[in-house]
């Protein structure tokens, strides 16, 4: 076999990998053996690539792969789970980071002599700067947005959209007369100088509980970044691989918008969550009151039903509780309860994010629904257990016009014969209005860290 017949083979073996792997990981059963199959894949282009003849550097890049390789085995061993978010919210900006670095020194060597290098390496260099840039910079806001160390909150000042929009065009019409130029470095460096802050500005507006579109749209950016890095380069490969990873970030992206019943331009635009929430009234101005319980109560009430329904939410996640939640549905299970787990396309931080927590926890994957197959239980269900969840559980979503998550799918806990709702105190979720629910007769709320307050039902259960 020829070198290059051999190399040519190697790529296609390596597409076809990514391929079944990412068909695979639209299943949790089958979702590890996906991820496996992918990483192969990824084995065979990186060795297909350094068997390349002429290849310069070759002992630099190696040792560069041994750098990332340990970086990435140890961030994978250390970094707990609930910081999932955040960490591949990082790992999807160095790719488009590193897309945007190769789209750069591409662009650089065509501005030497733009006739040899020809005007699809010209466009695909500034559009492979472009996106890769937008995705690194956001992600790094996003990663500090998802860290603490940049508020959750969106930013919005007046005229905010306007500066977006003079970024935008500059950073367009820069990269237009760099390639009209005939690879022009000023008009390059101009787009640079654009595309930087506008990649902050796309993310800075939103708020924390829209990273997880947020995170989808930035792995779709790096996709299309690759794949811009793949027709500069010439190789088919990164045009298949980051074409996959560009269509399943959008469809993705889609599908978590329509979960909320907005639009992706009510996400980045509308700085949803921003506002503030006055304090439930009742008739006449007076306070609503809610109904507390106390944990031997609950636990009572756990201990003598025949069917449960776990809500879990960002509160979940940022306690931990995601052990004591599996332990208690076991303990549970073992009385005779009939458990489930009711999942909300876009609770947490990213897509996903539920899942990955109680998969960590050995939830079997079977008692996870989504939300059109568990709605039709709640009404059948005895007791729903809400952890940490707000707006996916809002009844107001179904009644109120008003309200800014009017028209969102909720998960039907309220049609549950009771409800038990662990959360720290009463402020409003991430769309900065009071939840209806926690009003709800049949609603009581156990006040605390959900971790504290699952082991003290496992407690009070054992008790009994």
């Amino acid at each position: 076999m020829s070198e290059g017949l051999f190399h040519h083979a190697a790529y296609l073996l390596a597409s076809i990998l990514f391929i079944i792997g990412l068909k695979r990981l639209s299943s949790p059963a089958t979702a590890r053996s996906g991820n496996l199959i992918a990483s192969y894949g990824m084995a065979v282009a990186v060795l297909a690539t350094l068997l390349l003849p002429g290849l310069a550097h070759r002992p630099l890049i190696v040792g560069m792969l041994l750098v990332g390789t340990a970086l990435g085995i140890a961030g994978a061993r250390t970094v707990p789970m609930t910081d999932m978010p955040q960490m591949v919210a990082l790992l999807n900006g160095l790719g488009g980071g590193g897309a945007a670095l190769v789209s750069i020194l591409e662009f650089q060597a065509a501005s030497v002599d733009p006739v040899l290098a020809g005007p699809t390496a010209i466009v695909s260099g500034v559009l492979g700067t472009i996106i890769g840039m937008l995705s690194f910079v956001g992600s790094m806001v996003a990663v500090g947005k998802l860290t603490g160390k940049l508020s959750e909150k969106p930013l919005q000042f007046p005229g905010i959209q306007v500066l977006n929009g003079l970024l935008f065009v500059g950073m367009v019409g820069s990269g237009v007369m760099a390639v009209a130029q005939h690879a022009s470095m000023m008009w390059f460096l101009s787009l640079l100088a654009f595309a930087t802050p506008f990649g902050a500005m796309l993310v800075l507006p939103i708020g924390g509980a829209d990273m997880p579109v947020v995170i989808s749209l930035l792995n779709s950016f790096t996709g299309l970044a690759a794949a811009a890095t793949g027709f500069v380069l010439g190789n088919n490969t990164l045009i298949i691989s980051g074409t996959l990873v560009g269509a399943s970030g959008t469809l993705l992206t889609q599908l978590m918008c329509k979960a909320m019943n907005r639009s992706l331009a009510n996400v980045l635009f509308a700085g949803f969550g921003a506002g503030q929430v006055a304090a439930a009234a009742g008739p006449g101005g007076v306070k609503k009151a809610v109904r507390e319980v106390s944990m031997d109560d609950a636990a009572v009430l756990l201990a003598n039903v025949q069917s449960l329904i776990i809500v879990p939410g960002y509160g979940m996640a940022v306690a931990q509780a995601q052990h004591g939640v599996r332990e208690l549905a076991d303990l549970l299970a073992k009385r005779g309860v009939d458990v489930k787990y009711a999942i909300h396309p876009v609770a947490g931080r990213m897509p996903g994010h539920m899942n990955v927590l109680l998969a960590e926890a050995n939830v079997p994957y079977d008692q996870l629904y989504d939300l059109e197959q568990i709605n039709p239980d709640f009404e059948r269900t005895d007791v729903a257990l809400i952890i940490g969840a707000n707006d996916v559980v809002n009844p107001a979503a179904r009644t109120d016009t008003s309200s800014p998550i009017y028209g969102m799918p909720i998960l039907d806990a309220d049609k549950s014969k009771y409800v038990i709702v662990i959360k720290r105190s009463m402020n409003p979720g991430f769309a900065g209005i009071e939840n209806e629910l926690y009003y709800d007769p049949r609603c009581s709320m156990l006040f605390g860290d959900a971790k504290k307050a699952i082991g003290g039902l496992l407690e009070a259960l054992k008790a009994l």
